[in-house]
């Protein structure tokens, strides 16, 4: 796998076009005070986000995470996390799937506060002054690797005054143009009572729905600035961009069931926007060199690498 492309490169951009696996309505992401987020370029073309970025880096994190095992898939595994269990060793979560990843209230809120000292005594920095972030990126580096890519905010007033935070460093989205909608609808049918009393779930309750049709593109950044500013070493840095390529390529050919309604598929070959003349490594190439990628800089991780927390709420008796 080469990388060497890399080297002066401020990002790496990708842009990967999709369409319905079946069919050509899809349904994008909606939110609860707006419903889908439908919206016009300057010059009057029709746009709608499929997937948000937010929405997307929990994508990108599940991809990761075996779900059978509750552990890293087999390329990861090796790689740094903090497990969560109850207090009778019974998995609750993880900082990869938590939304906040190591800001996660299971994780800092509850009773056992052994890994929260941890931090306080590892990120010792006063409350006034710059916030250290090669500092955090090494500590990131020791726990949750993954966060190093898309982000934290330690929001603790004990941990520099709430201002440890890095920004992502994988950044992905996907939007779809010349959008058009697709309305239509269906009934909930009652086959015993279709005239009872809707509001207590019974009888026959008609709806609406709206799907839509348009030009689907996925898009990925990866901020190598970013990347090498946390100085946290070549090998490092190797590692994180062949995580983000695992999480980027994994995700294409995997993780592109986003709803119900939205069973996307690659249309075409991916496009290497930044910079210019890098060739993408295959999938099967990136999951070959990762496991000797981890083993290089294992020694900076935690040891074991997995830290755990058990959670118990800390308003319990």
């Amino acid at each position: 796998m080469n990388l060497e492309a890399l080297n002066n490169s401020p990002r790496l951009l990708i842009e990967a076009r999709l369409k319905p696996i079946a069919g050509t309505r899809f349904q994008p992401t909606g939110f609860p005070d707006l419903g889908p987020a439908l919206y016009k370029l300057p010059d009057g073309t029709d746009m709608l986000l499929v997937e948000s970025a937010q929405s997307m880096a929990n994508r990108l994190e599940t991809v990761c995470w075996d779900t059978v095992a509750n552990d890293w898939v087999e390329p990861l595994r090796g790689l740094p996390c903090v497990m969560v269990t109850d207090k009778n060793g019974k998995p609750i979560t993880n900082s990869v799937l938590e939304a906040h990843r190591l800001n996660s209230p299971y994780i800092l809120e509850g009773k056992d506060k052994s890994f929260l000292e941890k931090l306080k005594r590892e990120l010792a920095v006063d409350d006034l002054g710059p916030v250290n972030i090669r500092l955090l990126a090494e500590v990131l580096l020791k726990y949750d690797v993954n966060a190093l890519l898309h982000g934290v905010f330690l929001a603790k007033s004990d941990i520099a005054g709430g201002r440890m935070r890095l920004p992502r460093a994988l950044t992905a989205f996907i939007e779809a143009r010349h959008v058009t909608t697709a309305p239509s609808g269906g009934v909930k049918n009652d086959i015993v009572d279709p005239t009872g009393d809707t509001s207590r779930g019974f009888g026959n309750v008609p709806f609406h729905r709206e799907e839509f049709c348009g030009d689907i593109t996925a898009y990925f950044s990866l901020d190598l600035a970013l990347i090498r500013g946390y100085g946290l070493g070549r090998d490092v840095e190797q590692l994180l961009i062949a995580l983000a390529l695992f999480k980027i390529l994994r995700f294409l050919r995997d993780g592109l069931r986003l709803r119900t309604a939205c069973d996307l598929e690659l249309d075409g070959d991916l496009v290497v926007k930044r910079p210019e003349g890098f060739a993408l490594p295959a999938l099967d190439e990136v999951e070959k060199e990762l496991p000797g990628l981890i083993k290089k800089v294992a020694n900076r991780f935690a040891n074991p690498p997995k830290t755990t927390v058990v959670y118990e709420s800390a308003g319990k008796a």
